[in-house]
């Protein structure tokens, strides 16, 4: 009896082959295309001058586990513009949240956001602020998006392994399997950006310099620049309750909670003013 070949035929091969990339091209379409299009339907339902912000699921610590998406949603509560949460779509197309659809129109980055929106609706809280006053606002708020963020992230990644991402939110059950995959990437970018070129106690002094200087700027003021709540305050606010509920673990609740305790109060003052919801805006609880 002639032995059967069961080697595969190339031309079977192909047709496996077209099969996949055919389906991978519909899979892509109605994702890229179709599913937006039924998405931004829905998003224009929102309402007229109400922002819909695109932003992950809220945290079980936190609102949201993003310190920009809270930079963003207490500049909201703090201006009382009206607005919605999104999450199918938490990523821009700039790659970042959070990002807003605004009366058809989206907008990215946090900073860029905030600034549009106070011209649109008038509501710059800077604006009292002596230009002197309003450099070191500006000087503050680099300070802590562009260093104070990066040195948390190397204690995130680096030192704790991406812990927190996986604690502070609900993740799909996919992300514990690319969990590590997505920590190498991190470790990386801080890499190229320099602070992951430190090691972690030489990084931890450099963040908490930063925080002394924010304690000392602070004061015995309300909000760091006065009475009055401005915008740096929402970046401000954003960063250290993530530290104080989101980094538990880390050096730097340790330094906010015994040695500049004047940032504690802070961020409990704000909270009280612009998040007296904050319970009910966690894990799967919808803000109102």
């Amino acid at each position: 009896m002639a032995e059967t070949d069961s080697t595969p035929s190339q031309g079977s091969i192909v047709t496996v082959l077209v099969s996949a990339l055919v389906t991978g091209l519909l899979v892509y379409i109605y994702r890229r295309i179709i599913l937006r299009q039924i998405r931004r339907s829905i998003w224009r339902t929102a309402g007229e001058d109400v922002v819909l912000v695109h932003c992950p699921t809220p945290g079980f610590l936190t609102p949201n586990i993003s310190p920009f998406v809270m930079k963003l949603l207490t500049y909201l509560r703090l201006a009382q513009i009206p607005y919605k949460l999104e999450h199918d779509e938490p990523m821009g197309a700039k790659g970042k949240t959070p990002w807003i659809t605004l009366n058809g129109q989206d907008l990215h980055d946090s900073q860029l956001i905030i600034e549009a929106l106070a011209k649109k609706f008038n509501k710059n809280f800077s604006r009292g602020l002596s230009e002197e006053e309003k450099a070191i606002a500006r000087g503050f708020t680099m300070m802590i998006e562009e260093h104070i963020a990066w040195g948390l992230r190397v204690w995130r990644f680096i030192v704790d392994d991406g812990r927190t991402i996986l604690e502070g939110m609900k993740q799909p059950f996919y992300v514990w399997l690319i969990k590590p995959i997505f920590v190498r990437s991190q470790k990386a970018a801080l890499w190229y950006q320099g602070l992951g070129r430190h090691s972690p106690a030489e990084v931890q002094e450099m963040v908490t310099a930063d925080l002394k200087a924010l304690s000392k700027y602070l004061g015995r003021k309300h909000y760091l620049m006065g009475d009055s709540l401005t915008e740096v305050d929402c970046a401000m606010f954003a960063f250290l309750a993530n530290i104080l509920y989101n980094y538990n673990r880390s050096p730097y609740y340790d330094i906010i909670k015994g040695e500049f305790t004047n940032l504690y109060h802070y961020v409990i003052r704000v909270k009280r003013r612009l998040w007296p919801d904050w319970d009910q805006c966690l894990e799967k609880t919808k803000c109102k």
